[in-house]
């Protein structure tokens, strides 16, 4: 035998091993258990708390806004988007635990000019020039019924 080799075979034999020793360490004891998966991953995931309202959460207690969104261009928006994960408000909604966005950068996230997005899918200005004055898009457009302007 070639004096590489029997220099080579230790090595290669202890990288193997290493390799299977830190292999053995990673992989979590449930992994296989519901095939190429951590079985464990399953409970996991069901012992997280929710923390986002569904949409039709939020319309049991504000039905005015569920009849403004239906005839809308917002309405296939969730309201998280933006008024954030809303469960904790839902849980206690006399709290003040709501987001209610409405400054010029916050509209911008979704309505500034952008090349890259479709006209036809979103209404797009120039943040920066429409309307200089007002700091708060709601002061002129309602965000339920964006077409209602209010002044």
């Amino acid at each position: 035998m070639p004096t590489q080799l029997k220099r080579l075979i230790p090595l290669f034999i202890i990288f193997i091993g290493l390799f299977l020793l830190i292999r053995s360490l990673l992989i979590p004891d449930s992994f296989g258990q519901y095939g190429h998966y951590r079985g464990d991953a399953l409970q996991d995931n069901a012992s997280v708390e929710p923390v986002f309202a569904t949409k039709e959460a939020c319309y049991d207690c504000h039905d005015d806004i569920r009849e403004k969104l239906e005839s809308d261009l917002h309405a296939d928006l969730s309201c998280l988007i933006c008024h954030g994960p809303g469960l904790e408000h839902i849980d206690s909604p006399e709290a003040n635990n709501i987001l209610k966005e409405s400054g010029r950068e916050f509209c911008g996230r979704c309505h500034h000019i952008n090349a890259a997005r479709s006209l036809d899918v979103v209404l797009q200005v120039d943040i920066k020039t429409h309307h200089p004055e007002k700091q708060h898009c709601i002061e002129c457009h309602n965000p339920h019924a964006v077409w209602e302007i209010l002044q």
